[in-house]
């Protein structure tokens, strides 16, 4: 017994040491110094030309309107107006819908680079707002408005970077192409139109820059410096409906299970069995960038996953968020009808659930599981749509390090990481013609302006719009 013991506590000391060892050794690279070359705006220029985008009310909605579709038609000329040193040196396609595709012609074709947005909003209630949506506000030093941080921010950013550039003589070593969509917000069909029209042309871009991620605080546990979070993949998306049928009847005498009934076990069994944890390499290439800036704890845990993934699960389903997102495909349940009447039963009874799919799962996958964890054969089970996870982007080689740079010189002392989006964006259809599609939004967003997106009072400061516009220049001078 004492030789068994003696074995077992050598054993369990052996594992504390590789744990501890593993843990000393999970510690930052070495970065070398990097020089920021400045970068002079106006800013007060820029903060005007902005506030004029988003008096267009470019609202994507399935309601058409006489004035939306009129600013939707008029929204080139605007950009026409303020931009014209792009409109004189770019050639411009419109490609339908919504599409303008501008080409930077650069030395060579070999390497083009795509920088995209989209100039489509979402709907703005101008009664919950402290400033009218859509007149442009600037004051205290912020622009108000929809639009602002999505996405014709970093529109504006794009185009007042090519702008400045271009008045000043520069000529990209590659192709730039500006790619402007104007139904991202539904999902519409311009985005994959003008990846069409670049396979039309046979061209590959060797680097992609969509909106995503930004400058965040306080997102990752351990670490207290800002990280800027590049998307290298996004994950799908499946609209679900559920549906049970029965014959009615009267409230008085009810069975001892109503359809409602079987919908509410259906709820509770899809939040009480959450979809299965899963590490994919955007999640795993972000634990292992801001893991090592962490505090000891987390990096005892970042640095032997091997050992502590079931912990992560664990904590992740207790606390749910972004986090728990990160981790697995997730159903939030977000429609329910049933009767209209207080005393009728349904005969028919439907919720929908909204999907966020994980990497190496699909719709069908999905699915099949709701249906095993609901174990109800009457339920029938409707797609209203879907879309796979994108592919995901690597994060080594030239055009990763030109968007690392550029986030580097803009926002000094922050962490650059990969990350997985949950959103769906234009940028996923990208992935059928370039390996490095990347997802920032370059500006810093705290937490209570990131609630403003698709809210109320959505506004970007005029010095952080001059950042974004800073960024975008130093990354179109390494194209």
């Amino acid at each position: 017994m004492i030789w068994i013991l003696a074995l077992i506590l050598g054993l369990l000391a052996c594992f504390v040491a590789v744990l501890i060892a593993r843990t000393l050794a999970f510690k930052p690279p070495v970065e070398p110094p990097l020089e920021v070359v400045p970068v002079e705006v106006d800013k007060q220029a820029i903060a005007e030309r902005l506030a004029e985008m988003v008096r267009s009310e470019t609202i994507s909605s399935q309601i058409e309107r006489a004035e939306v579709a009129e600013a939707f038609e008029t929204f080139p000329a605007v950009l026409a107006q303020l931009y014209p040193y792009v409109h004189e040196a770019c050639s411009l396609t419109h490609i339908a819908p919504s599409g303008l595709l501008y080409r930077l012609e650069g030395k060579s074709s070999a390497e083009p680079v795509v920088f995209m947005a989209h100039y489509d909003v979402v709907v703005a209630e101008d009664q919950s707002w402290e400033k009218p949506p859509f007149d442009g506000i600037i004051e205290d030093g912020m622009i108000w408005g929809r639009g602002t941080l999505d996405d014709k921010g970093p529109l504006c950013g794009i185009m007042e970077a090519a702008e400045r550039l271009i008045a000043e003589g520069f000529v990209p070593d590659n192709d730039c192409y500006f790619a402007f969509s104007g139904d991202e917000e539904i999902a519409g069909p311009t985005a994959p139109a003008i990846v069409d029209e670049f396979e039309r042309r046979g061209i590959s871009p060797a680097l992609v820059i969509d909106e995503g991620g930004a400058v965040v605080a306080d997102i990752f546990p351990g670490v207290s410096q800002p990280c800027a979070l590049i998307g290298t993949a996004e994950k799908g998306m499946l609209d679900v409906e559920l549906k049970l049928h029965s014959k009615g009847g009267h409230a008085s005498a009810p069975p001892p299970h109503t359809i409602v009934g079987e919908l509410a076990q259906a709820a509770v069994n899809i939040e009480k069995h959450p979809f299965k944890f899963k590490m994919t390499p955007p999640v795993e290439a972000m634990f292992d960038t801001l893991g090592r800036h962490s505090t000891f704890a987390y990096r005892l845990l970042f640095a032997n996953l091997w050992c502590f993934a079931p912990v992560l699960d664990m904590l992740c389903k207790a606390k749910g968020g972004e986090l728990n997102a990160m981790m697995r495909t997730t159903c939030a349940l977000t429609m329910m009808q049933g009767s209209d009447a207080t005393n009728v039963f349904p005969t028919t009874a439907t919720m929908v659930g909204n999907l966020r799919i994980i990497g190496g799962e699909t719709p069908e996958s999905a699915t099949a599981y709701l249906k095993s964890i609901i174990d109800n054969p009457d339920v029938e089970y409707r797609a209203i749509r879907s879309m796979p996870p994108s592919k995901n982007s690597v994060v080594t080689g030239k055009s990763w390090e030109m968007v690392k740079s550029a986030v580097a010189q803009t926002w000094p002392d922050t962490l650059v990481s990969p990350y997985l989006m949950f959103a769906c964006s234009d940028s996923r259809h990208y992935g059928r013609i370039s390996d490095a599609v990347y997802r920032f939004s370059a500006m810093t967003m705290n937490k209570e302006e990131r609630a403003t997106l698709h809210g109320h009072n959505e506004r970007i400061s005029i010095d952080e719009l001059a950042r974004t516009v800073q960024f975008y220049t130093r990354l179109m001078q390494q194209c």
